[in-house]
């Protein structure tokens, strides 16, 4: 079994920083102190999610798991298609350098493994069928292997 980490990204994590901090800057303001008391649960509920979130292979099968929200397996033999994705649609993914991932039957998962690269290498020694199209550095499309 080989497991991938999911890609923190920064500016994700920049991003509900703010949140954090608009959301905390009245509540100091006006001296209601207890309305920070859920904060650092949920910030700890986050770094959780951030650091139990990873793809793992074991023979035919990939599992993603987010956590104790998900965690689902895939075959691989049904990968039909890899997509090089920022969609900041919900994802069991830490950061905006996503893959999205379609299967044969039309179901698709978006993930952020941190080692994007090895992790389709593998996927395709797997199943060679697999078409992947990744951006170029540019942002220009479409390197296809």
């Amino acid at each position: 079994m080989k497991i991938y980490k999911s890609k923190i990204g920064t500016g994700l994590v920049i991003f509900i920083a703010l949140i954090f901090g608009i959301s905390a800057y009245p509540i100091i303001q006006e001296g209601i102190w207890e309305g920070l008391l859920p904060m650092p649960l949920i910030i700890i509920f986050i770094v959780y999610l951030f650091t139990q979130m990873f793809y793992s292979i074991e023979g035919n099968i990939l599992k993603v798991k987010c956590g104790f929200l998900m965690n689902t397996s895939f075959e691989i033999s049904r990968i039909t298609k890899i997509t090089e994705t920022n969609n900041p649609i919900n994802a069991p993914a830490a950061s905006l350098d996503r893959l999205a991932i379609a299967f044969d039957n039309y179901d698709s998962v978006v993930i952020s493994p941190k080692q994007k690269y090895d992790f389709i290498e593998h996927l395709i020694k797997i199943n060679p069928k697999i078409v992947v199209t990744l951006k170029s550095k540019k942002g220009q499309p479409i390197i296809k292997i």
